[in-house]
C-alpha cells in the first residue's frame, strides 16, 4: 500500500509571485519601486484597495497636496516592496501600512507625519 510508503520529496520553487520570478522581473520590480508616483497604493484592485485608495485621495485633498497616487497590481512589485497582505500604502517608497483599509483621517496622519 501506498499509503504508509515514503512521502515524495516535492521540487517546488516557493516563490513570492506565483513562480514567475527570475532575475529580470525582479529587477522591474526593484526599478518600479524607486521610479514614479511618491504615493502608492498596492493590491489587486479589489474594493478594499478602491477603498484605501479613495481614503488616500481625500488625504491628499485636505492637505492641499497635489500629488498622483499610483495603483500598483503587479504581484512582483508588491512582493518587492515585502508586503504579504493587501492593502497597502506606500509613501515616498516606504510601507507605511498593511493589511487594512486606512480611514482618511489616519491617512492625513500618515502623511503628516511622514511628509513633516
Amino acid at each position: 500500500m501506498g499509503l504508509f510508503g515514503k512521502k515524495k520529496e516535492e521540487t517546488k520553487q516557493s516563490c513570492c509571485c506565483g513562480g514567475n520570478c527570475n532575475a529580470e522581473t525582479m529587477a522591474q520590480a526593484q526599478t518600479a519601486k524607486s521610479e514614479g508616483a511618491s504615493i502608492k497604493v498596492l493590491g489587486s484592485g479589489c474594493a478594499k484597495c478602491n477603498q484605501l485608495e479613495a481614503a488616500t485621495k481625500a488625504a491628499l485633498e485636505q492637505l492641499g497636496m497635489d500629488t498622483t497616487i499610483d495603483h500598483v497590481t503587479d504581484f512582483t512589485q508588491i512582493a518587492a516592496y515585502g508586503v504579504m497582505t493587501t492593502p497597502a500604502l506606500v509613501v515616498d517608497g516606504k510601507v507605511v501600512s498593511f493589511g487594512k483599509v486606512l480611514k482618511t483621517d489616519e491617512v492625513v496622519k500618515i502623511l503628516q507625519k511622514v511628509r513633516g
